[in-house]
């Protein structure tokens, strides 16, 4: 392991940031952080209480008259110096990321580091063009405006599967609107939000502006959200937790976003690239390990490709290397825990008794025994109503299903409660055309599953949630639209008045 540095030694003041500087927890409880690639304690701190929220939101309150009246161009040019701070501890983030999560060095470094630096210029440059409609006269005695403001101090609650990124998505939109942010990362996976804080008060961002709060999810997590002086909750996580979330959420009427849970269906029609399809659906199952709410966790294919794609894609499976995530080698790392681990081998152990496991169902033994390692999984034969299609597992599985028409593949796909992603495999731009149209998510890819890019929504549908990440689009969650209204006539006595009082004039 290319050890950078030691995590006990750079979290010693603690797991909190709170008005621009490290600070301990007051909870009078502890967390370990552990590597879930040997099982290993790497770090334990004093989680957040009650009052270490109150805290955040006081300094985020306190930092937003000056956040949300900066200009347009003296935030761009705050959150530009944030993108180059990220850039220059790219090394760092990759290796803190790997090691609280168990993903190999490649994918922290080719995937989740340079993704959050590139959101960060994204939002430095998209930060000068919150537009509204132009002035205009709507009516004749008048001219309208519209206005985007903030919405005011922001709570985010972000999840365990991808720490870095999901902080850049919660924090780089509601920064370049102009709001002030707090936001709760999973208690287990830390690391990487508190050096991403850092790097943002390097970068001259104010304090109180960005502030961490480490804590578990029944206090400070449920505090953050209900918090009187909390305009607005961006969560992303499961949608159980999703709907505790907008329960506490709606106590006070404030405005929610929520990006939740997937089952991302995989639709291949029989005039599909065979090979691009066997390919993409290993990738697109495997990414961090399964634990992605877009993986392709359902993949449907026409029955004349259906054996030759199950083969396929069990061959390719089976070169799939398991191992240390800081050997440049390894394809796949461990789950982010043990028990998210026995959980994954539930699903796959119940399967059995009315499926078929191809390949995998099983935790490596030997050298990588201590870890929370699952071998990639390959499932067939399951009914479409069974617990293996229609829950989300969150690990390295994909269930492989036939179907006849064009017109049941899509309806299987459609065929649960989630919307967050899909993709469809086809040569015909008329069979893809339908498909993106038909089936009912917030992405659909086309001959591809899994790629995102700064300048695109991200965001769900039906039980998935609603609200877009990244983007443009991600500053209606952000703003608030005001309507500014001028009377141009200079008549103190309108002529609407006479329906209030008097005749017309």
């Amino acid at each position: 392991m290319d050890q950078r540095f030691d995590v006990s030694e750079r979290f010693a003041e603690g797991a909190q940031f709170i008005d621009g500087r490290l600070r301990g927890g007051t909870s009078g409880r502890t967390q370990a952080v552990v590597d879930p690639a040997t099982g290993e304690q790497i770090h334990t701190y004093a989680l957040a209480g009650t009052g270490d929220v109150d805290a955040a939101v006081d300094a985020a309150r306190r930092a937003f008259p000056a956040w949300s009246g900066a200009t347009p161009g003296e935030r761009s040019d705050t959150l530009h110096r944030f993108a180059a701070a990220l850039a220059e501890d790219s090394a760092d983030l990759a290796f803190a990321e790997s090691l609280n999560c168990g993903k190999p060095l490649k994918l922290s470094e080719e995937f989740d580091v340079p993704g959050s630096v590139d959101n960060a210029a994204f939002f430095a440059g998209a930060a000068r063009h919150l537009e509204g409609k132009a002035a205009a006269e709507y009516s004749a005695d008048h001219t309208s405006a519209v206005r985007r403001e903030a919405v005011g101090v922001v709570g985010s609650i972000a999840p365990w599967n991808y720490p870095l990124q999901m902080a850049a998505w919660k924090v780089l939109p509601a920064l370049a609107a102009g709001n002030t942010i707090v936001l709760k990362p999973a208690e287990i996976t830390p690391l990487t939000s508190l050096m991403f804080a850092q790097a943002a008060t390097r970068a001259g961002l104010p304090d109180g502006a960005l502030n961490i709060v480490s804590g578990a999810g029944r206090d400070a997590g449920e505090h953050l959200v209900g918090h009187p002086d909390v305009a607005m909750t961006s969560f992303t996580g499961s949608t159980a937790v999703g709907k505790r979330v907008a329960e506490v959420a709606t106590a006070t009427v404030k405005r929610l976003h929520l990006e939740l849970g997937g089952k991302a269906p995989f639709v291949v029609f029989d005039d599909a690239d065979l090979e691009a399809a066997v390919h993409g659906a290993v990738a697109g199952a495997l990414i961090n390990s399964g634990q992605d709410c877009t993986a392709a966790t359902r993949a449907y294919v026409q029955r004349p490709l259906y054996d030759a794609f199950v083969a396929g894609v069990a061959d390719l499976m089976a070169t799939v290397r398991l191992g240390d995530p800081f050997d440049r080698s390894t394809d796949l790392g461990p789950l982010i825990s043990h028990a998210q681990r026995d959980r994954v081998a539930g699903f796959v152990d119940r399967a059995r008794a009315y499926a078929t496991v191809v390949t995998g169902g099983e935790a490596p033994q030997g050298a990588l025994a201590n870890g929370a390692y699952y071998r990639p999984t390959l499932i067939t034969d399951a009914p479409q109503d069974s617990e293996i299609v229609q829950s989300e597992i969150f690990g390295p599985v994909l269930v492989v299903l036939p179907f006849d028409s064009d017109d049941e593949g899509i309806a299987l796909a459609n065929d649960t409660p989630y919307g967050l992603a899909a993709s469809a495999w086809s040569r015909d731009v008329y069979r893809t055309g339908r498909a993106t149209r038909e089936i009912k998510a917030g992405c659909v890819w086309v001959n591809d599953h899994i790629p995102i890019i700064s300048e695109m929504p991200h965001g769900g549908a039906k039980a998935s949630g609603y609200g877009k990440d990244m983007s443009a689009y991600s500053f209606d969650e952000y703003t608030q639209v005001k309507h500014v209204m001028y009377d141009i006539t200079g008549t103190a006595r309108k002529d609407w008045h006479r329906t209030v009082f008097g005749d017309r004039t």
